[in-house]
């Protein structure tokens, strides 16, 4: 009995011991996230939020572990909104990184309604009474998932509803989002991206179906599950990390840096290759040039890879399975551009196009970045330079030369 004691004590040591860990890894990456200027920063605000979320769970469980009530009480009003801005933040994660969005849109604000009635629930009203040694029983018992105790304003069955609900609501959108995805069915298996983002898309799923367990063990022994659960999250944890250690880009290319490997600087100029290697693909033959370039025509009118903002040279080589000096000689000797160029080209046609259809129900500002543009200032850059004048002036023009003529 007396060493059974023991390993228990030792077991809950170490089970301390890495949830502390996980609550510092948890933090670091959440704030060097919120503060990254490279990459994509949309992303970046979003995973920043997903893993403090995580950093709050787990805080919270260890405040309570150590009989810290004073401070469980007040970070628990802290953290609260955090629960019900994750769900949205994750949903919203998935679909801005398939559709390459650096903004959100504006009715993707209203996914934030449920973090903002949390921050009503938590407010100090003064006429409210609550006893907080039950809701730390309750994070204890329930995970922090389905609490039966008053912590705010709001009944309790609210919470106990409406979290699991938004937890399986939009855990269930971002499946469906990613498995109807054509963009990613097309990748290949040893995508970057893809494995990225099914990677992360299963790691979540794993933990957010976790917290519906203890609601599905009521009335279980809880010493037994308990000791399942700590062995459940050590074996994935062990796996998460040997998954990410064999595969460095996602540890450096999302998580610390959260930026694409091969993507440049917004603004930089496309490297193209070097005029030695040109002058070598001068020498091959007129039929194979022709049909690489056919093949890259039929690419960009079928696929549109444009339409992402971070489409490079070496994914256009990719997709045609042919070396990127080859696609750079094309582009440059045959069609007459550079990469940049030549792909802002299709961006300007596909706008045209668009505004053409949708001006009366969206900006000029979201077609353009819909159009595959990362900035306002290279979409009127760009615009110029295809047609000469700015987008007003033009389309300007355009209605006039297209209005009839009404002859006397």
């Amino acid at each position: 009995m007396l060493i059974k004691y023991f390993t228990l004590l030792h077991l809950m040591g170490l089970l301390t011991f890495l949830a502390g860990t996980s609550c510092f890894f948890m933090l670091l990456f959440s704030f060097h996230l919120a503060f990254a200027r490279q990459g994509n920063v949309l992303l970046n605000r979003l995973l920043s939020v997903l893993f403090f979320s995580r950093f709050a769970q787990i805080t919270i469980l260890l405040l309570v572990r150590s009989d810290q009530l004073t401070i469980f009480s007040l970070c628990y009003k802290l953290f609260l909104p955090f629960y019900y801005t994750a769900p949205a933040c994750f949903f919203l994660y998935i679909n801005s990184f398939i559709h390459s969005r650096t903004r959100l849109r504006r009715f993707e604000w209203l996914h934030f309604i449920p973090s903002i009635l949390a921050i009503i629930h938590v407010f100090p009203w003064q006429f409210l009474s609550i006893d907080w040694n039950d809701v730390a029983k309750q994070v204890i018992e329930n995970r922090q998932l389905f609490m039966s105790e008053r912590s705010g304003l709001f009944q309790s069955y609210l919470l106990t509803l409406g979290r699991p609900s938004l937890l399986l609501g939009y855990l269930s959108a971002s499946w469906f989002i990613v498995l109807n995805s054509k963009s990613f069915r097309d990748k290949k298996a040893d995508d970057p991206e893809t494995n990225w983002l099914f990677f992360f898309l299963k790691a979540a799923t794993f933990f957010q179906l976790l917290g519906f367990v203890p609601f599905l063990t009521k009335g279980a022994d809880q010493g037994v599950f308990n000791f399942t659960f700590i062995i459940i999250n050590c074996l994935f944890f062990l796996i998460i990390l040997t998954f990410i250690i064999h595969r460095p880009k996602i540890l450096y290319g999302y998580l610390l840096v959260a930026v694409k490997w091969n993507a440049k600087p917004e603004g930089s100029a496309e490297i193209l290759s070097p005029a030695p290697l040109a002058s070598k693909k001068a020498a091959l033959p007129d039929d194979q040039l022709a049909e690489h370039s056919e093949s890259m025509r039929k690419l960009m009118d079928g696929k549109k890879p444009y339409l992402k903002a971070d489409f490079q040279i070496i994914d256009l080589a990719g997709e045609l399975n042919i070396p990127v000096h080859k696609c750079s000689f094309i582009i440059n000797n045959l069609i007459g551009k550079n990469f940049r160029d030549w792909i802002n080209g299709y961006r300007v046609s596909f706008f045209i196009d668009r505004y053409t259809e949708k001006s009366d129900k969206m900006t000029i500002e979201a077609i353009a970045f819909e159009s595959g543009f990362k900035s306002l200032g290279t979409f009127y850059n760009a615009f110029k330079k295809e047609t000469g004048l700015m987008p007003t002036s033009y389309f300007s023009q355009k209605t006039a030369s297209e209005a009839p003529i009404f002859l006397e």
